[in-house]
């Protein structure tokens, strides 16, 4: 099972939001997912991201891959 952390869209129509989520890559983007581990707007001036730091670290350690976006919403909150 490949287990990936991801965004998953929320909002309405060009108001997107976000959740960050870790879910089977097989799965649908907004489908069903495992847990989620943050938040992340960006309609805010600047753009708001709140991440469980502790627990994307375990997910990370127990081998999620997160995708390229979320790769970088980790970096610049200092996850990773």
């Amino acid at each position: 099972m490949a287990v990936k952390i991801r965004l998953r869209r929320m909002g309405a129509k060009k108001a997107p939001f976000y959740r960050i989520v870790v879910a089977d890559s097989r799965y649908p983007r907004d489908g069903r997912f495992i847990e989620e581990i943050g938040t992340y707007n960006p309609m805010t001036e600047p753009t708001t991201v709140t991440v469980d730091a502790e627990k994307a670290k375990k997910w990370i350690a127990n081998g999620a891959q997160p995708t390229d976006t979320v790769r970088d919403l980790l970096k610049k909150n200092g996850v990773i």
